[in-house]
């Protein structure tokens, strides 16, 4: 009997959807990537560029305020371009922009960059998860392709760590950006050539003007309001006024999207029990991430002496891990057991990777400390990661698929703008109190001021991870009671809505 026969599900899949998903996760490393990848080239550009220390943090601010703010907006147009087009389009305005900033020749064009790099990646990040989410209706063939977009969800952070060693110092940092332009037409090219969207998923409504208004301020000032925080404080008038702005901001878009005919978020898509599960766990996770990425890279550099490029391979155990936990374990067992039993446990496995890190100190082994902690990291996350990018887009009406991708980046967008904040301001105050406990011994100078510097450095990074093991704890413990759902084809599919020949199977309740 043909595999087709014997699931009729895969009877009207697209048959070159094996081949669509190369392209599709080569942009979804392209966007992934530079995520990172620009924090080690950053003091290379700064200093190439003549930026200011007060205003280098906008060549990260700017890109994480357009993405961040527009992620909402990005997927209702791929929901109404349509996926392919949007993926497109999101494609080839990324590798200009990333062209743009290589050729940088001040502080404004750099900025204005990174800007459209974020406002295209908010295009493109939604339209590639919900391509695979439209394309992938076997549950089967779903745990595959979500495990493999799940590493690179998760890994590619680390890889644009090696990647922005490698090129800044054997190359310029301007090859940081020129790195995406091949990756942008290669998988445009094959975008165009490979991928056919499904029929009958767009979404023709009229676009909710006040709803993609409310959303973009309400999430910048959300984004811009943590970013302050870390350089400003937390009780800096603009960060409060940021905060409360928000706050304001997004309950009335919760307002407008709760009584208008077309919403930009159907708050069906939020409130659902178990994708609302998925974007509170995985967001929460995020934080925990974003935080550590920044804490080894300056252990490893400035603690321990370690080059760009020896940094950046410094994390390969966590991406190895990554990649094993997401194709190995995440989906050969995504079909035989609920999601909760592998989000819960993964997020619990990450953090006790995290809690050996908080036993960080000055002198302390690589090899015997720092390597099977990022292996239990990259295990326990890559475990969890590829369940959670998977259903947070399944049993969605298609016409609403890109606004539900677009949830999950926003979730880790956000996620990450608060890791960074949260975790630096705990470090930073940590490390301040270490110095003033210790203040006669920094003083005498000499080597033993530089060790005590060194110690409280440490001492700031400990405290923090602790936090960080909290809130993947407190991640596990939301997966496991929020996420009720049991495993893929345990029963008739069920679907959300009233068009029910048009919707994705959902996982069976």
């Amino acid at each position: 009997m043909s595999k087709t026969a014997a699931n009729p599900q895969l009877a009207g899949a697209d048959p070159s959807r094996w081949k669509a998903l190369v392209f599709i996760a080569l942009a979804q490393l392209m966007v992934v990537l530079d995520a990172t990848i620009v924090n080690i080239a950053l003091p290379s550009a700064q200093t190439d560029l003549g930026i200011s220390d007060g205003n280098r943090q906008w060549v990260i601010t700017a890109y994480a305020l357009a993405f961040g703010g527009l992620l909402l907006f990005g997927g209702r147009i791929a929901d109404k371009w349509g996926r392919k087009n949007a993926f497109i389009v999101g494609l080839t305005g990324f590798a200009l922009a990333s062209a743009l900033g290589g050729a940088a020749q001040g502080e404004a064009m750099m900025l204005g960059a990174r800007a459209l790099q974020g406002a295209f990646g908010a295009l493109l990040a939604p339209a590639a998860l919900s391509l695979l989410a439209v394309m992938f209706t076997d549950a089967k063939e779903r745990a595959k392709a979500f495990g493999i977009y799940g590493a690179i969800a998760g890994g590619g952070g680390a890889v644009g760590l090696i990647l922005g060693g490698v090129l800044t110092e054997y190359l310029n940092w301007r090859w940081t950006f020129f790195v995406n332009i091949p990756f942008a037409i290669v998988a445009a090219v094959g975008a165009w050539m490979i991928i056919r969207e499904p029929a009958g998923g767009r979404n023709r409504a009229p676009l909710d003007i006040p709803g993609v208004l409310l959303s973009t301020t309400g999430l910048v000032a959300l984004v811009y309001g943590f970013t302050r925080a870390e350089s400003a404080g937390w009780s800096d008038a603009l960060t409060v006024g940021m905060f409360v702005a928000s706050a304001v901001l997004l309950s009335a878009f919760v307002s407008v999207e709760s009584r208008t005919k077309n919403p930009l978020l159907p708050l069906r898509v939020l409130l659902e029990r178990n994708r609302g599960g998925v974007y509170l766990s995985l967001g929460l996770a995020v934080i925990a991430m974003f935080g550590l990425f920044l804490f080894l890279t300056y252990y490893l550099q400035v603690v321990k002496g370690f080059s760009p490029v020896t940094t950046g391979f410094a994390f390969l155990p966590m991406i190895v891990g990554m990649i094993t936990g997401s194709t190995q374990i995440g989906a050969r067992l995504m079909t035989r057991v609920p999601p909760r039993l592998l989000m819960g446990p993964g997020f619990m496995v990450a953090a006790s990777g995290m809690l050996l890190l908080t036993q960080l100190e000055v002198g302390s082994s690589y090899p015997a400390l720092i390597l099977p902690a990022q292996l239990l990291l990259g295990l326990g996350m890559g475990t969890a990661f590829m369940p959670a990018m998977s259903l947070a887009t399944y049993g969605v009406n298609p016409a609403d698929a890109g606004v539900a991708s677009a949830m999950v980046n926003t979730s880790q967008q956000v996620g990450g703008a608060i890791g960074t904040a949260l975790l630096n301001t705990i470090a930073a105050s940590a490390t301040t109190a270490y110095l003033t406990d210790h203040a006669a011994e920094a003083a005498a100078g000499g080597p033993a001021a530089q060790l005590i510097q060194a110690k409280a450095m440490v001492e700031g990074y400990s405290s923090a991870i602790w936090w960080a093991v909290g809130i993947l704890v407190a991640s596990s413990l939301i997966a496991l009671t929020f996420i009720t759902t049991g495993k893929p084809g345990a029963g008739d599919p069920v679907a959300e809505g009233e068009e029910a020949d048009m919707k994705i199977p959902v996982i069976a309740h």
